[in-house]
């Protein structure tokens, strides 16, 4: 529920014309969306670390304003860090869970979930504009099987998840960080990957997608390495693109420019003792 649900209420919006991005004069400490996302949901409350990502508050036009608006307190999740969520309540069914971990502009996620609608998926970014996108294209296209988070994924895998609670995790074309100096900001790192397996059950699929192929290399070290996982190919290499994840614009133009791109399917094995 909104922390903003017993504010007084907002005086009407200035008519706009759609498309056009929003500019708002706010008042010190007013929330740009009073109903939306929160601009750091989980403020101060752990440790300082190095992040794999970087915050885009970037422009938002009018009609993802409306979405985040008006959907954010019915498909939202301010990643906050101060709970334990319950999938099945948040989903409203006990559907098995995916969790994507940044998705642009949500056009490839919800594709995804239009093509599979018994799967719910769990879309964390903190890219504003892409957030409202993304709750506009699931309203549109009356998609019910996806939630929008919002904040650390790390917070939300070790704070709010309870073990075994995912039956996917999704990982495309992150920051590669190609910086020498920056490769310890890259997400796909054994620390992370020791993290999400207690979160993923046994037969959880880790799938990861980069047009990077110094990352991929490094995706593919590290996932074969780890004692968590294994490569789904008996070759022990990359996996050809499955027909579920969609060719994005993004990745389109990558190939067009002759980029590589590497998709990677690792298991989740069972866990010791069972």
């Amino acid at each position: 529920m909104s922390d903003f649900l017993n504010a007084p209420e907002a005086p009407a919006p200035t008519p706009h014309i759609p498309g056009v991005s929003v500019r708002h004069t706010r008042a010190k400490g007013e929330p740009r969306f009073p109903d939306g996302p929160k601009a750091d949901p989980a403020g101060s409350h752990f440790e300082r670390r190095i992040r794999s990502f970087q915050p885009r508050r970037s422009r938002v036009t009018a009609g993802q304003a409306d979405a985040l608006q008006r959907l954010w307190p019915k498909w939202g999740l301010d990643i906050d860090g101060q709970r334990v969520i319950d999938l099945a309540e948040l989903f409203g069914n006990d559907n098995p869970v995916v969790l994507e971990i940044g998705f642009g502009m949500g056009e490839a996620t919800a594709q995804m979930a239009a093509a599979d609608p018994d799967t719910d998926i769990l879309a964390v970014d903190v890219h504003t504009p892409g957030q409202g996108n993304l709750l506009n294209l699931a309203d549109q296209s009356g998609l019910s099987n996806i939630r929008v988070g919002n904040g650390d994924a790390i917070i939300l895998l070790r704070e709010m998840l309870a073990p075994d609670a995912l039956d996917g995790l999704r990982v495309y074309f992150p920051d590669p960080w190609p910086k020498k100096r920056h490769h310890k900001r890259r997400l796909i790192q054994p620390e992370f990957l020791t993290l999400a397996a207690t979160r993923l059950r046994p037969g959880a699929i880790v799938h990861c997608a980069t047009d990077w192929e110094p990352y991929a290399e490094q995706m593919l070290e590290v996932l074969t390495a780890h004692p968590d996982f294994e490569n789904t190919q008996a070759d022990g290499g990359f996996a050809p693109r499955p027909g579920f994840r969609p060719l994005t614009r993004f990745e389109g133009q990558g190939l067009d420019k002759g980029h590589v791109v590497n998709d990677l399917l690792f298991r989740r094995v069972p866990h010791q003792g069972r």
